[in-house]
């Protein structure tokens, strides 16, 4: 399979980036400095990722909302043009999460609906009746994070900036049109900007210039693990709904139908039969995805992410989980054979108001 590279691919190459696959595209896993230090330049600092893997679905006309809403679990009527939602898309049979979605309302008619690297045409598919577009290989998607991250965008563009929480703005820069959105997946504040393909290397000049870091993927998973946000082919995926991933707050019973909200409601009225939680271990060592969690040697479930925290200085995971597990408890990893022992304890691991 041929990758699909970013707008941005020979600027990567230029920083010497170590480039992997990742969900059909060629990516920066990291730069020079290494993925511990880009993490803690965005927790410290400022840093940019080059998301343009992400899809962007451009859903339009008098339509386009009820497309969205029978699709998705989230209620857009909750907010107005000018925000953004995080949302999810169920399979209807089992209410499996087929991806976790973020939506920007652009405008009246007008919505970008951002699926994951590799869940464009599935996202396509599912919006049958609604006139809608990929246009991802039209844009670049930087991703600007961190303590810092407004007050050195604003010696790039002080509108970017300006651009708030879960706010979306389409906004001039040097007499190109951006589309600037409040939203990340780092667990700091910051924002996404959607940049024309043919100008994403002067605008990610400019951010560096400005003084922000450049980080990878790398660097981006540390940091949402830290944040406890949850990964599609990890924390979401076949077989896991959204109360199982402890995203309940994603759906909007009383909307209207939506895809997969009967199985979802047979769920709520049963009980999910496990929970996402967070594992603290003792040690440096990391937890990996797809090792078993005890307790007293019972299985009780398994890590679905796990890596070492830059922060914190130790292993951290999210694990799938028995419901009856409570926070405070002790529990077992099998590290390759290896014991490693866990605490459960609240998510996320790291806030921004540490």
């Amino acid at each position: 399979m041929t990758l699909r590279r970013s707008p941005l691919d020979r600027v990567h190459r230029d920083l010497q980036a170590k480039m992997v696959p990742f969900g059909g595209w060629e990516m920066p896993l990291q730069y020079r400095e290494g993925t511990i230090a880009e993490h803690l330049a965005c927790r410290q600092g400022a840093a940019v990722f080059d998301v343009s893997h992400l899809g962007t679905v451009r859903v339009s006309g008098p339509g386009a909302l009820d497309v969205l809403q029978a699709a998705f679990t989230n209620d857009l009527r909750k907010i107005s043009p000018g925000r953004a939602q995080y949302t999810h898309l169920l399979d209807p049979a089992d209410a499996s999460v087929l991806d976790d979605i973020i939506v920007w309302w652009v405008g009246p008619e007008d919505f970008d609906v951002m699926p994951n690297a590799s869940n464009t045409d599935r996202v396509v598919a599912a919006l049958e009746g609604a006139i809608a577009q990929d246009v991802t290989a039209s844009r670049a998607v930087l991703a600007v994070q961190g303590p810092d991250a407004r007050a050195r965008l604003s010696r790039v563009s002080p509108q970017a900036a300006a651009v708030g929480r879960f706010q979306v703005a389409a906004i001039d820069w040097a007499g190109v049109l951006l589309v600037v959105a409040g939203t990340g997946y780092t667990g700091e504040d910051g924002v996404e900007i959607a940049v024309p393909a043919d100008h994403a290397e002067p605008l990610w000049s400019a951010l560096l210039e400005a003084g922000i870091a450049p980080a990878g993927l790398g660097a981006r998973d540390t940091l949402r693990l830290e944040a406890g946000l949850p990964l599609h082919g990890h924390e979401l995926g076949p077989g896991i709904t959204p109360l199982q991933a402890g995203l309940g707050w994603v759906v909007s019973w009383d909307k209207g139908p939506f895809r997969g909200r009967a199985p979802l409601l047979a769920e709520r009225e049963a009980g999910p039969t496990r929970r996402l939680r967070g594992l603290l271990t003792e040690g440096r060592r990391p937890p990996r995805a797809g090792q078993e969690v005890r307790r007293a040697g019972e299985p009780l479930g398994t890590v679905t992410s796990g890596n070492f925290s830059p922060v914190l200085g130790r292993g951290i995971a999210l694990a799938l989980l028995a419901p009856e597990v409570d926070e405070g408890e002790e529990l077992q990893i099998d590290a390759r054979g290896t014991e490693l022992v866990a605490r459960v304890v609240h998510i996320p691991f790291v806030s921004r108001d540490r």
